[in-house]
């Protein structure tokens, strides 16, 4: 079987071509300009590529709920561009294929959990670090959906007594994204965050940022495991920081096999940054077989 995959992103799309097995056979990005230009190029590649499904992992926040009207679109996107559009129902009619379809980062969530370092695990989470933060949940077998999705990356944390910084959100003055991701880094500190591979200050108060967010999902979610991916995360002097915080803020509190092993718990992506790309081709598997 031949699966499409598309994982939207807001800066670029990448587009790719799989089979059951979860490889990838061919891959090609894009930018993400407007959807008269973008999505006449999404098309065009996969008019001909004989598929047996699609599945999307597209940045939100986008409507899941099968009974609503606007099932299938991205919603209230700062993209302008993209606002209430119905990306499913486009490539549905141009392609004639069943379309699955989920947020980026539960794609991904969900390709660490069916190929990657979750597969066995009945619940675990994956966190993308970069140009914002987000945070797939994968439990008790399936992706987390509630009113919307998880969007916890927006989850408010406690400022640093020493960090002066306002925040790069516009929503909230002191959320994970705001505080943590990959711009932050870049405002606070006047540098890109590769550039400061070797200012110790910069990491350890970007591990108390992940780790705050981190205590926050082990106490509501409680997964098995913990997957953090994203530009960010390439800073692999990050990890052992955030296990040093979490466990100096969970101060005892949780006693699992899990906290005695955080090496093993919060952990890096597995799949070479294709986590998303195969959680799509998952999606397209899915939903061919509840079509079937």
């Amino acid at each position: 079987m031949l699966f499409g995959a598309l994982e939207a992103g807001g800066t670029k799309m990448v587009m790719a071509i799989g089979n059951e097995h979860g490889e990838i056979l061919e891959q090609l990005a894009i930018p993400t300009e407007t959807p008269e230009i973008t999505m006449s190029k999404i098309i065009d590649y996969f008019i001909d590529k004989k598929l047996d499904a699609l599945g999307i992992g597209s940045f939100g926040p986008v409507d899941l709920d099968r009974s609503s009207k606007t099932y299938g679109y991205i919603t209230s996107t700062p993209k302008l561009a993209w606002v209430n559009y119905n990306i499913v129902g486009k490539l549905k009619e141009a392609l004639q294929i069943p379309v699955g379809f989920d947020t980026d980062v539960n794609a991904s969530a969900l390709g660490e959990a069916t190929w990657g370092i979750m597969k066995g695990l009945s619940s675990g989470i994956y966190i993308t670090i970069g140009t914002g933060i987000g945070v797939g949940v994968y439990m008790n077998g399936s992706l987390l959906h509630g009113m919307l999705h998880p969007e916890a990356g927006h989850v408010l944390i406690s400022r640093h007594p020493e960090d002066t910084f306002e925040g790069i959100c516009p929503y909230h003055p002191n959320c994970m994204e705001g505080l943590a991701s990959g711009p932050s880094i870049e405002k606070r500190w006047n540098k890109k965050a590769f550039e400061l591979k070797d200012n110790a200050k910069v990491w350890e108060l970007e591990a108390y940022y992940i780790a705050e967010g981190l205590v926050n999902f082990i106490l509501t979610l409680s997964p098995h495991k913990i997957v953090l991916g994203g530009g960010v995360m390439h800073q692999q002097q990050l990890f052992p920081l955030i296990r040093k915080e979490v466990k100096r803020l969970l101060n005892g509190y949780i006693q699992t096999p899990q906290m005695n092993d955080l090496d093993t718990y919060i952990v890096p992506a597995s799949l070479m940054d294709n986590q998303g790309i195969m959680g799509c081709i998952q999606l397209a598997k899915q939903e061919l077989i509840s079509v079937s």
